[in-house]
């Protein structure tokens, strides 16, 4: 059972260096700029040296990853002449999409930089010639997705026996987006003996269950409220016509001010259809969604983070890894269905204590989905009136066809996700939208 024992979340000023880090690590995040940990770094890092397990329940953006990475480099460092001789994969981080797989694999090559341990990334979407040769020539810590690591599993490329560190991250998003039974897979080919990590941004019922199968007595870390937003994103919504949207948001973007903007849509169509009409008003954007092909996703990533491009379209689950540095501005060009989903969207600006706004597009079948989110934040929206674009009808009550719509948007299924009896798990991984409101 967890252990109730709850770590006090209040920041305390201290360094890296107070919290017995190897000079390898602590010259690496010098190097990186970080002098100062988050507070989940601060209560994370301690017991995990100690070789505890750990639950923990922390919103996007605060640090988790380094809250994780730097105990585990510096364990594997302290071990690794027997390990590493025997070319033995001891770590594993199970995170449900590329592009988070990806964040973290750069930020053990940016911790580790100086330990001489080799880490792996492994995929869907992409041939797997590349993933497969890092695996063979032997590797210290393997990041992965679920579909792909099962599919290299049943290929014999991946061998689990020897985990001593394994970490589950977002796991609220991956039961959103089905993975639940991978990851239970995958858990059945683990070493019983073994140092677990346990990682969501949301707690509900369901996800203490499977936190239960997997930790043992752990230290609990909750940094923040539970889906609560950040004090230091300004919010706000804009009430508008749906087919307005378009003309708000080439207004906003006029605006210089805003150094760097991302914009989420609820579909990949819907991504698609605003990077076409921001281009024929002269805007540099890139969009990406799980169609786009893994190189034109990261293409548009790299162009965004090195400033080539000031906007970038993304729906939920391709937009789960993004890690910008100062991202100044978020827009909610579509409402989210699922309440959650707007903490998350809005973390990817105000990160690790910096400032940021997030704005809010609501139209009126959309009310229903902004008063979901001001009850799950704790706080009212200010609504900014001063647009061009003011909503001229508004139906309180949405017709019964709307009703139906809505609720196959938040259900079962939308366009935005396959059948999980459709997808195929052991070769590409899914990009899916949540499951309805009421699974979380």
């Amino acid at each position: 059972m967890i252990n109730k024992a709850y770590i006090c979340s209040l920041f305390i000023n201290m360094k890296f260096s107070e919290l017995n880090l190897i000079d390898p690590i602590l010259k690496a995040l010098h190097e990186e700029g970080y002098e100062t940990p988050t507070p989940i770094q601060q209560q994370a890092i301690p017991p995990l040296l100690q070789g505890k397990d750990l639950l923990g329940c922390a919103q996007t953006g605060t640090g988790k990853t380094a809250a994780f990475a730097i105990p585990i480099i510096q364990l594997l460092y302290n071990s690794r002449e027997t390990e590493r001789k025997r070319k033995l994969t001891s770590t594993l981080i199970l995170t449900p999409t590329r592009e988070l797989a990806i964040q973290i694999g750069e930020s053990f090559a940016a911790y580790g930089k100086y330990t001489g341990l080799k880490h792996a990334v492994i995929f869907g979407g992409v041939s797997q010639h590349g993933q497969t040769n890092a695996l063979k020539y032997g590797i210290d810590i393997l990041i992965a997705t679920p579909g792909r690591l099962l599919d290299l599993m049943n290929q014999g490329f991946v061998d689990l026996n020897h985990i001593k560190f394994f970490v589950l991250d977002e796991a609220d998003r991956m039961l959103d987006m089905g993975f639940v039974h991978d990851v239970k897979k995958v858990l059945t080919k683990l070493p019983r003996q073994r140092q677990s990590l346990f990682f969501s941004a949301t707690m509900p019922d369901v996800i203490t269950k499977l936190a239960d199968t997997i930790l043992h007595n752990p230290t609990r870390v909750e940094v923040t409220p539970v889906s609560s937003t950040a004090d230091t994103i300004q919010q706000g919504v804009y009430f508008v016509d749906k087919g307005n949207k378009k003309l708000l948001l080439i207004d906003l973007l006029k605006n210089q001010d805003m150094k760097s903007v991302l914009v989420f849509a609820r579909t990949k169509h819907g991504c698609d259809r605003i990077a076409r009409d921001l281009v024929k008003h002269g805007f540099k954007v890139a969009a990406i969604h799980g169609d786009k092909s893994q190189n034109a996703r990261q293409h548009a990533l790299s162009d965004f983070k090195a400033g080539k491009i000031r906007t970038l379209i993304a729906t939920d689950i391709a937009a789960r890894g993004i890690d910008v540095d100062n991202l100044s501005h978020v827009i909610n060009y579509e409402m989210p269905n699922v309440p959650e989903t707007y903490v998350h969207r809005i973390g990817r600006t105000g990160r690790a204590g910096a400032n940021g706004v997030a704005y809010s597009f609501c139209d009126a079948e959309e009310k229903p989905y902004l008063k979901d989110i001001q009850k799950l934040i704790g706080k009212a929206l200010p609504v900014i009136e001063d647009h061009d674009y003011p909503m001229k009808d508004f139906n309180p009550t949405p017709a019964p066809k709307q009703q139906q719509e809505r609720r196959a948007e938040g259900g079962a299924r939308s366009n935005d996700r396959k059948r999980p009896q459709q997808a195929n798990a052991a070769s590409k991984d899914r990009d899916r939208k949540p499951f309805r409101r009421g699974t979380r």
